[in-house]
């Protein structure tokens, strides 16, 4: 039979062991959005657009019509919509967009947006180079915004057997609360990352 100091031992290995793998778990569930958020943004998976990076190249031959589209989580009592539906640019030419935010509640509120491209496919050739996303933004009363972005599309678009046909992207911007809200529907786990100010 096992002394009692090796049982304490042994119990006190294992149960280290066990809290090890514990708190291994739990940091994981942390780090599981980030690391896919890199991973998408690296791939261009689930239509991650890439961000930062060089200036739009210039202009090319092939035009194509980026489409703009806006949700709003149903606590959040804000209207948002874009103030433009389309815009036709050519490849590797800058495009600048703007959506417009309303706070239609009688007390300052927070939300915060995500945003996401399709057809996915075209998410790697999605350059954003500044957004409103993921930025807290918070209005007044009745306060309404302007909210720029900047954006290009990279001509190596035009070469790619799976993208060269594409005309038309969209770009997807979703107010939540918080980005626990975007979390918790899913959202997060989609979006592409953040870029930076609300400037173009």
């Amino acid at each position: 039979m096992m002394d009692s100091a090796k049982l304490r031992r042994r119990n006190r290995l294992m149960g280290v062991g066990v809290a090890g793998f514990v708190a291994g778990m739990v940091g994981l569930s942390f780090a599981s959005v980030p690391l896919y958020r890199i991973f998408c943004q690296v791939t261009g998976y689930n239509g991650t657009v890439q961000v930062g990076g060089p200036a739009a190249p210039g202009a090319a031959e092939q035009v194509v019509t980026i489409r703009f589209n806006a949700n709003t989580q149903p606590n959040l009592p804000w209207r948002f919509a874009p103030m433009q539906n389309a815009t036709s640019l050519r490849v590797g030419e800058e495009g600048v967009a703007f959506y417009q935010a309303a706070n239609q509640s009688r007390q300052p509120v927070t939300g915060v947006a995500t945003y996401n491209v399709t057809p996915e496919v075209v998410g790697k050739y999605f350059h954003k180079t500044a957004c409103f996303c993921f930025n807290e933004q918070t209005l007044a009363p009745g306060q309404e915004v302007d909210m720029p972005i900047s954006f290009w599309v990279d001509p190596k678009m035009a070469e790619d057997p799976n993208t060269r046909d594409i005309r038309t992207i969209t770009i997807s911007y979703t107010f939540f609360r918080s980005l626990d809200d975007a979390e918790r529907s899913g959202a997060l786990a989609n979006a592409g990352p953040h870029v930076g100010p609300a400037t173009p």
